[in-house]
């Protein structure tokens, strides 16, 4: 029997992450993922209700954690795809930089930089052996000096030139930052506590982008939903 292609898909029980794990199995992946809500994991498997679903929950900055999810991986096929997608915004509402208390910013970098890496360093040979990709979920709030997000954009700014010198050292993995915009998510509203985000986009509407990206496959870099060479993107 021929197995599937394999990804890996963290923070995956709601949001965008529970929308790419979605889109992935319609299109016969399997996918591995994790979430640290375990009964909202729980729920998302259950919603989703795939033999070709491995739901492990856990935190991606626990070193076990992330090694049960390449093992895991490795178990069930060759793993083509990691999606770093977890991410942590910090306090809301997001205090000045210069109020920034150092143990939540340090707490943040953990989930955005330093879990992110050690967990494509723990997957890069299984995806050197299969030529796989990585995709390194990132923001606007990466390239642009938004007053109140320090913390989270400078650790997305981080995860940014990480993936740029991981393109130029781990060929033939390509390596991509990956920016589905302005979403309507738990995340994107603890953001703006008390405001409306109902003209956001739902996160399904961001997944073609990204399913674009690993069809065609560009030159590593960072992109956005919005860029003309993932316009072509189908659902």
């Amino acid at each position: 029997m021929t197995q599937s292609h394999v990804a890996i898909v963290t923070g995956a029980s709601r949001g965008f992450g529970k929308a790419v794990t979605a889109a992935l199995l319609d299109r016969g992946w399997t996918v591995v993922t994790d979430a640290r809500r375990a009964d909202d994991l729980k729920h998302t498997a259950a919603e989703l209700n795939s033999d070709r679903l491995i739901a492990i929950p856990g935190d991606v900055t626990d070193a076990s954690h992330r090694a049960a999810l390449v093992a895991a991986a490795a178990g069930a096929g060759p793993l083509r795809l990691l999606v770093n997608n977890a991410s942590r915004l910090g306090p809301s509402p997001q205090p000045a930089l210069a109020d920034y208390p150092a143990g939540e910013l340090r707490a943040v970098y953990e989930a955005n930089v330093f879990a992110p890496l050690a967990l494509i360093q723990a997957a890069l040979p299984a995806l050197t052996t299969n030529a796989g990709m990585i995709v390194n979920v990132t923001s606007d709030a990466a390239v642009e000096p938004y007053p109140g997000w320090g913390g989270y954009g400078s650790s997305k700014a981080a995860l940014d030139q990480l993936s740029a010198i991981l393109a130029a050292e781990a060929a033939p993995v390509a390596v991509y930052a990956f920016d589905p915009g302005d979403m309507r998510t738990e995340m994107h509203q603890a953001a703006f506590p008390g405001e409306d985000i109902s003209d956001r986009a739902e996160p399904e509407a961001k997944v073609p982008a990204l399913l674009r990206l690993v069809d065609t496959r560009p030159p590593a870099g960072r992109y956005r939903a919005a860029d003309s060479v993932l316009s072509g993107a189908r659902s």
